[in-house]
């Protein structure tokens, strides 16, 4: 995978927890109008106003948005709320409509996002403008894809680039719409420095209980901002309308959130320093641990071949896996931290028993 390095004006400039809300779908001007009014009642003047003019629908026959004349309707929101507007292009024809009706802001969908052609096509219709571009994750944990399309708009020369994170699809997962699968953003923020990444937990809960919860998740995990769908009358919105919150209510979650100050906006204290410096020594000493484990399994790898043994023995592994589970959550650590590291170690373990069985296949060839 490349590695991104930090590049001057990268990103959108966000200066704390940005925050977009708006319908999922623009329905009518009397709609957009009223979700404005209320949010101005309210006191929660969102930093952008997101709107779906365009909706991909799994099957025909749904609504599949209100088209270019919704775009003409954004100008209430200036008017009202005097705030940028963000919509979503699914292609080049939507791209070049939000161009021509001033939005400020475009995003990419999940949907879009695992076509490389597709984004290709509206990275090529923006080239020469330098509107932002907000780029969603692909439906399926794939962080080279998501990685991917952003190339694609950095490619042709557009800077003012970030990353929603609205979770993964998964159908043995029924407690979220879309798994949050926190490590891919926090991934993504460390290999692109710089990548601003706003959370979506609409479309990760998929339902108006729970959205409090994972934004609360999303800062605590250092993301930069939240998409949260907003609607006047939730209950009769024309799409997505579990998901949707009111103004007030958006208010109410607003207010409940504890937003974290990032850790990069100040100089660490003496302490934090201190502490750091301790994982530093630890992280040390587990490598070395490693290096000697793995030296040991270099040897168990030397006397199965000696002796015409078979690399993978299911009882031996069934019981380091068993005892050593219930040995780390004995010390406070979670059960499914330790079947993956265990697995983990395991892989290597074999990968490198195998390749000694092949080095000695190839010498006696």
């Amino acid at each position: 995978m490349k590695e991104h390095k930090q590049i001057k004006d990268w990103g959108l400039g966000l200066t704390g927890p940005t925050i977009i809300a708006g319908p999922c779908s623009a329905e009518s001007p009397e709609q957009i109008e009223q979700i404005c009014i209320e949010m101005k009642e309210n006191n929660v003047i969102p930093s952008m106003f997101r709107a779906g003019i365009w909706k991909p629908r799994t099957r025909p026959g749904s609504f599949e948005g209100i088209g270019e004349e919704g775009l003409k309707w954004m100008e209430i929101v200036r008017h009202h709320l005097n705030i940028p507007i963000t919509v979503e292009v699914g292609n080049a024809a939507h791209a070049e409509i939000a161009l021509r009706n001033n939005v400020d802001v475009v995003w990419v969908g999940a949907r879009t996002t695992v076509n490389p052609f597709a984004v290709q096509e509206i990275a090529d219709a923006l080239k020469g403008t330098d509107i932002p571009v907000m780029v969603k994750n692909p439906m399926n944990p794939d962080l080279d894809l998501w990685i991917g399309a952003l190339e694609r708009f950095h490619a042709v020369g557009l800077t003012k680039l970030a990353a929603i994170h609205r979770g993964f699809s998964d159908a043995y997962d029924k407690r979220y719409r879309n798994k949050p699968n926190w490590s891919m953003p926090m991934h993504l923020k460390r290999v692109w420095t710089g990548m601003e990444v706003i959370n979506d937990p609409s479309h990760i809960v998929g339902k108006r209980d729970g959205i409090l919860e994972i934004s609360q998740k999303a800062m605590n995990f250092g993301l930069d901002g939240l998409m949260i769908e907003t609607h006047h009358d939730p209950d009769n919105a024309w799409s997505d309308a579990k998901q949707q919150v009111t103004p007030a209510r958006l208010k109410e979650i607003l207010d409940a959130i504890d937003f974290k100050k990032p850790l990069e906006s100040e100089q660490p204290s003496e302490r934090l320093n201190d502490l750091r410096r301790a994982v530093d020594h630890m992280d040390d000493q587990l490598l070395d641990i490693l290096q000697e484990r793995f030296a040991v399994i270099d040897q168990i790898g030397a006397h199965k071949r000696e002796h015409h043994l078979p690399v993978f023995q299911s009882d031996r592994w069934k019981d380091v896996m068993e005892s050593r589970t219930q040995k780390g959550v004995a010390k406070n650590l979670s059960e499914k931290f330790m079947k993956e590291l265990l697995y983990c170690i395991h892989e290597e373990s074999v990968k490198r028993q195998e390749k000694q069985l092949r080095e000695a296949d190839s010498v006696k060839k």
